[in-house]
């Protein structure tokens, strides 16, 4: 079992306890929120992860390349830009979607969710493959 450290916690889209995170338009026609951003140490793994919520979020064959578009979508218009600003330099990130916020690394049925990885350079979102 591999244990992920935590070295930082960051928020976008919301102040630190701000009661109403900014929503963010979706090519399908959803609104995400940024639930957290977690920075990871060097050598576990991806630089970060982006999680973000859309409320009756549902993962199926049918829906697939949308929720593929929202995810593009996502790492486009809201990490690239935050990682220029913050973490110059390629970054292998973790973009997730899911139905409702949940704690990271636990596993709980009632919540949809799909994560995609990209490297992030130059702005640039670059899917890799599994």
């Amino acid at each position: 079992m591999r244990t992920v450290f935590a070295t930082g916690l960051m928020m976008l889209g919301a102040a630190a306890g701000a009661e109403t995170p900014e929503r963010i338009a979706l090519p399908s026609g959803g609104e995400a929120w940024v639930q957290e951003v977690r920075a990871e140490p060097e050598g576990y793994g991806p630089s970060y992860r982006f999680r973000y919520v859309q409320e009756g979020f549902e993962m199926n064959e049918a829906r697939f390349a949308a929720v593929m578009a929202d995810l593009e979508h996502l790492c486009a218009r809201h990490v690239a830009p935050w990682l220029l600003a913050r973490a110059p330099g390629p970054q292998e990130v973790v973009v997730s979607l899911a139905s409702a916020p949940g704690q990271f690394g636990v596993a709980d049925p009632q919540i949809a969710q799909v994560f995609e990885t990209y490297l992030v350079e130059n702005g640039a979102c670059i899917w890799e493959e599994f």
